[in-house]
């Protein structure tokens, strides 16, 4: 193995931070609509980023053009921390956020589309910062460097390394054969569901600010808010929070699935294996969550804002979709506090803190694609245990799999509950009681953003303890890159020559 080309890793750096000064200056623009003073100081922190980035490309101007696999892993890696780091300085320049672990947790947070914030009163923020707070889970959302890749032929350099490191899940599908295209017809479709979202939300009564950051917060399965009530704020208007559901289970899906529809190719969508899995998961655990709210629950004791009417059927099954799809796909908004709801309840979405929306699409977690040949090989085990002599594959979408993409499988979800078990077990270390920890932990490792305990819907990170701030801040990173990409860097033989 031939040395690590460090000039082409601190290159693409710069080009990142570029990226990041772009959409600060965005962020900049609309501050200024505003009229606010903060305005200055997002537009002085692009700058800095803008001027960073550029000095650090024309340093490494004359690097060699070649991408193996080791300069992937470490530019995914340190691609995402130097974004995170570069990200804080709206916060900090502001004095929105005047604690740099806060403000580094915040923008990590956004940058992996978790969704936990230490912010106490979000309605008092100026909207500039609200705006780059919503942005950072844009930018997260498809993969800041999948926005990089489908730029990389301007500099020269092919860019399927770096999407192989940035997605690393079982799911190996294109769009088209050149990785470039693939990009750009992500970033296209993801554009495209963001605004009509939008429209639709401003439509349905949001004001345009609030429609548009709850677009960028959905589309990216973010779920930053607003509002400090989150999308509780609009529980008396019913036309929003559906609107907010359907796409959150849009942006659950592959986007590979959405690129299928707009081509009329709706066979595609309605044989693939995970897509009628997700679909089901989401059907059936919010037809169970909507039943058990009209019989059982209080929901007028955990609504956060606007008391539900109780007794009310469809009020029932909108917060039971709306919770269910919120946790499934990762995005972390709220209408209602889960946990309050039935015993039974809260234990179901504990289960499905570990399920994740689909491969390919922005949701954290485990994904669906996992649990589906996890499930199948272990029907597979039973058989062959009475067949011993057999060949009997795991089968998915029809197609025998390979035994690497099984071992992968099982590898990642093992190495995912290992990740659970000790982050539970450091935040415990830290002072932190039982559900909180385990909470944390979780929420962090899946993306999700709200948790349990003293990290419930109704509550946020802001007690963590500085330590524990950096410790789910490591969590969300590992969970948003599926583990590998991030942990690989801590073996010995990564970074040996050969």
């Amino acid at each position: 193995m031939t040395k690590l080309n460090y000039k082409i890793i601190l290159h693409i750096m710069g080009l990142l931070l570029l990226c990041n000064g772009g959409f600060m200056l965005i962020s900049a623009a609309v501050s200024a609509i505003y009229k606010e003073s903060e305005a200055w100081d997002i537009l002085a922190s692009s700058g800095v980023a803008m001027l960073l980035g550029g000095l650090v490309m024309f340093l490494t101007r004359n690097h060699l053009k070649e991408l193996q696999k080791k300069e992937g892993y470490l530019i995914v890696t340190l691609g995402w921390l130097i974004m995170a780091l570069a990200g804080t300085m709206p916060y900090m320049f502001t004095g929105a956020i005047s604690n740099y672990t806060d403000a580094f947790f915040e923008t990590m947070s956004g940058f992996t589309t978790t969704g936990a914030s230490i912010m106490n009163d979000i309605e008092v923020m100026p909207r500039g910062v609200l705006f780059w707070r919503s942005m950072t889970h844009w930018i997260g959302g498809m993969g800041i460097i999948v926005l990089a890749v489908a730029i990389l032929p301007l500099l020269g350099i092919g860019g399927m390394q770096l999407f192989a490191a940035e997605a690393p899940g079982p799911s190996a599908d294109k769009l088209h054969p050149r990785i470039t295209d693939t990009a750009k017809r992500l970033w296209l479709i993801y554009v495209s569901f963001t605004a009509v979202e939008a429209i639709l939300l401003r439509i349905a009564g949001m004001g345009w600010f609030d429609a548009v950051n709850h677009a960028l917060s959905t589309l990216s399965t973010g779920g930053f808010s607003t509002k400090n009530a989150s999308v509780a704020y609009w529980n008396d208007n019913p036309a929003i929070q559906w609107i907010i559901i359907l796409f959150m289970f849009i942006a659950g899906m592959n986007f590979v699935l959405s690129y299928f529809a707009f081509k009329g190719k709706f066979q595609k969508i309605i044989r693939d294996t995970e897509f009628k899995w997700y679909a089901s998961f989401v059907i059936g655990f919010s037809v169970i969550a909507g039943v058990l709210i009209y019989f059982q629950a209080d929901v007028s004791l955990s609504t956060i804002n606007h008391p539900m009417e109780l007794g009310e059927f469809e009020s029932a099954m909108r917060h039971g979709f709306f919770q269910v799809l919120a946790v499934i796909t990762t995005t972390g908004f709220v209408t209602a506090d889960f946990t309050m709801w039935t015993p039974f309840l809260t234990i179901m979405f504990f289960g499905l803190f570990f399920l994740g929306g689909s491969a390919g699409s922005t949701a954290g977690g485990v994904k669906v694609m996992r649990h589906i040949i996890l499930i199948r090989n272990g029907i597979m085990e039973f058989k062959r245990t009475l067949h011993p002599s057999a060949i009997l594959p795991v089968r998915y979408n029809k197609k025998a799999l390979t035994s690497n993409v099984v071992f992968n499988v099982l590898g990642f979800f093992i190495l995912y509950m290992l990740s659970f078990i000790v982050g539970a077990t450091v935040l415990a270390a830290m002072g932190l009681d039982f559900e909180t920890a385990i909470g944390g932990a979780l929420s962090s490792l899946g993306n999700v953003g709200p948790a349990f305990g003293d990290l419930s819907p109704v509550d946020n990170f802001a007690g963590l303890p500085d330590l524990g701030k950096w410790w789910c801040s490591f969590l969300m990173l590992i969970g948003r890159l599926e583990l590998f990409t991030v942990l690989i860097l801590f073996t010995p033989f990564f970074w040996r020559n050969r």
